[in-house]
């Protein structure tokens, strides 16, 4: 049973969230307005947060910005809004999931156990080395020459995922898959972004890349610094072959 805080303005779909969750075997709790939803969630931390962007008093949209200043509790946008950008933008900001509505009672209740399965804690596992990064999935933290890197759930478990396939080109079906639980697919600007995301935070980027090797129209692969990667056509990343490396996309 999952304790879940369900933020969202319309009464009756309040209600019937509550009421269609709660026959799933879960504990939910409700808040009508953003800045009630984000005091509920820091006072009584939830186990996951289904979030309206619609709100009354302030935009969904900046309650996620202001929770993760304080919490990592997983949050699935829950809204009528279909833009890729937001879509994009709040899956950048700190989102889990994003579903449009409508949408059913059973396809939220999977989204929540695939989240929350996903976050769950980790199974004893040796830290993962390669050169002088090192990702510890017990522990949940990455150490990058020595230093801490402050990552997002998603981050962390997108690295996790490619560190215990290094040196092996992962594909964008498999991150979908593993990594967001997609496994009929989706976008890949879901995974470009977090990559995005993370070449920044390992201090390069998709031209000049140490760890993360896009290897075009196939996936991505993680290595340490000096081992080279080749393209389909041979070139080393980097070398000014066009074909070699195209960014995160």
């Amino acid at each position: 049973m999952a304790h879940l805080l369900v933020v969202e303005d319309d009464a009756a779909l309040r209600s019937a969230l509550v009421r269609a969750l709660r026959d799933k075997g879960h504990a939910v709790a409700t808040a009508a307005g953003g800045m009630a939803g984000l005091d509920a969630a820091v006072t009584s931390p939830p186990d996951l947060i289904v979030l309206d962007l619609a709100l009354p008093d302030v935009d969904g949209g900046q309650v996620l910005r202001m929770l993760r200043a304080v919490s990592d509790v997983p949050v699935i946008v829950a809204t009528a809004r279909d833009e890729e950008s937001e879509m994009v933008s709040l899956l950048e900001g700190g989102a889990d999931d994003y579903l449009v509505k409508p949408f059913g009672a059973a396809q939220l209740d999977a989204r929540i156990k695939a989240v929350l399965r996903r976050l769950g804690p980790a199974e004893a596992e040796e830290p993962l080395r390669v050169g002088g990064l090192v990702v510890d999935p017990a522990a949940r933290e990455v150490t990058l020459d020595g230093c801490a890197l402050d990552l997002t759930p998603r981050e962390f478990d997108l690295l996790t995922h490619l560190a215990r396939r290094a040196g092996q080109v992962v594909s964008r079906r498999e991150l979908l898959a593993e990594v967001w639980q997609q496994p009929l697919g989706g976008a890949d600007k879901t995974v470009d972004v977090h990559l995005s995301w993370l070449r920044r935070k390992l201090g390069e980027t998709a031209q000049t890349p140490r760890y993360l090797h896009t290897v075009r129209t196939v996936g991505v692969k993680l290595m340490a610094p000096g081992q080279g990667v080749t393209s389909e056509l041979g070139a080393e990343p980097g070398s000014g072959n066009a074909a070699a490396e195209t960014g995160d996309r």
